[in-house]
């Protein structure tokens, strides 16, 4: 017989004691999406160890990203020798959130082919809200053999965007295309979670005029180009809510 793996708990203990909060998965992969968006290196730490930062980190390293593991949670990114705009099937059918480097391949190199998360069919979680937020902006898009096919003659343009219904994801791709683009981008229904936030905040330090994150009215002043930076990403809400959850329970004390 097939031996289960199972966790057994002993319970009637208060749990006490300091712990680490890992870092944000969801904001780790949007800013993990930034950073090829400058020739400068980009430092980011408390990064998770995780099946979609890994997953994340494939998808640029096959572009041409020089990626290095500094220590248990830093990466070091340069993305100076990107030389691929293709980000294939294969990786992006395993996380939807690859689908944010579109946003980032247009704006710096005008040209971008993402693979559809579903391949051919577009699924329950459409990504049209990204296609057609780039189609403001000046973008030429078609879908063929399941892939997003995306160029822009020079760059974006500003825009305003009206998200409905409200989109993580699609905030952020805009958020990272905006700040590239010519002008001036007004997101309406914005995302407002912290992840949001904590991408806003890191393209603000590689020099992006953006205002308003945290609200669902965000503004984007496009500039030229963007710098390199080390950042740090935000602790993970979830993880945090679990380990406060459970010591409340018990009637432990955490730090």
């Amino acid at each position: 017989m097939k031996s289960l793996k199972k966790l057994k708990i002993q319970g009637g203990h208060s749990l006490r004691g300091e712990i680490h909060i890992s870092g944000s998965k969801n904001a780790a992969l949007s800013i993990i999406a930034a950073s090829i968006m400058t020739e400068e290196r980009i430092v980011l730490e408390n990064i998770p160890h995780l099946e979609d930062v890994t997953t994340m980190i494939k998808l640029i390293a096959g572009m041409g990203v020089s990626v290095t593991l500094a220590d248990d949670n830093k990466l070091i990114l340069d993305s100076s020798k990107i030389r691929n705009f293709l980000a294939p099937y294969d990786l992006v059918k395993t996380m939807r959130a690859s689908i944010l480097v579109l946003g980032p391949l247009i704006a710096r190199f005008g040209e971008a082919s993402v693979s559809l998360p579903g391949g051919c069919a577009i699924g329950s979680r459409p990504v049209n809200l990204h296609i057609e937020a780039m189609r403001r902006m000046g973008a030429n898009i078609s879908l063929e053999g399941g892939y997003i096919n995306a160029k822009s003659e020079g760059r974006l343009k500003g825009s305003t965007i009206d998200f409905d219904p409200v989109s993580v994801t699609a905030t952020e791709n805009v958020l990272m295309a905006a700040s590239l683009a010519e002008g001036k981008t007004i997101i309406n229904n914005a995302a407002k979670e912290p992840e949001v936030v904590d991408l806003a905040d890191c393209l603000n330090k590689m020099g992006a005029k953006i205002k308003g994150q945290g609200t669902d009215r965000i503004v984007i002043r496009g500039v030229k180009t963007l710098e390199g930076c080390d950042f740090s990403v935000i602790p993970d809400r979830v993880e945090t809510a679990t380990y406060l959850t459970a010591v409340a329970m018990t009637g432990g004390s955490i730090k």
